[in-house]
């Protein structure tokens, strides 16, 4: 289960951060290892990444985060990295499910009144952001019901092992 208060510092990025951005494709050969994977998380982007994230902090971006190629390990390595959400002004559709698939949760928000270093707390059950270092309170669109349902599990996998009963598959039948 997640928590529904996060604390943590923030990491700031620009807009239009790519999954080519999040992990270069130089580094496909590690896809099977996701841990080794993670250790070139943003590495082009944001040089130094990996040594100053802690585990709890924040990405805090701006607009169209994540656009690009449907990486699936794109949040994924980001999570291994330590980050624990992420903020945005806009996300790039895919990359938010694929998030949300795995647990990562995704609020879009103004993060103009955001700075790189602030300590942050995230209210994820009503999608709020407080600024503990400028004391600016940030309102953050809600999540739909079914993802912060599975963001709840831990993610789609963990979601699906625990409903699984409750979960009808139909197939479409086109016409004879």
């Amino acid at each position: 289960m997640t928590e529904t208060v996060l604390k943590g510092k923030a990491i700031k990025l620009g807009d239009n951060v790519s999954t080519d951005d999040i992990i270069s494709g130089r580094f496909a050969h590690l896809r099977s290892n996701p841990p080794e994977l993670a250790k070139h998380v943003l590495e082009d982007a944001l040089p130094g990444f990996i040594s100053r994230v802690s585990k709890g902090d924040f990405l805090v971006a701006g607009r169209n985060f994540g656009l690009g190629s449907s990486r699936e390990h794109a949040p994924v390595v980001i999570k291994i990295s330590g980050i624990r959400a992420i903020l945005a002004k806009s996300v790039a559709r895919i990359f938010f499910r694929n998030a949300i698939n795995q647990g990562m949760p995704v609020l879009l928000c103004d993060t103009d009144k955001i700075s790189d270093g602030d300590e942050l707390e995230i209210d994820l059950s009503r999608a709020v952001v407080f600024n503990l270092t400028s004391g600016v309170q940030i309102n953050c669109s809600k999540m739909p019901p079914l993802m912060s349902a599975i963001l709840e599990e831990g993610g789609l996998v963990p979601y699906i092992q625990r409903y699984k009963d409750f979960v009808i598959f139909s197939s479409f039948k086109g016409e004879d």
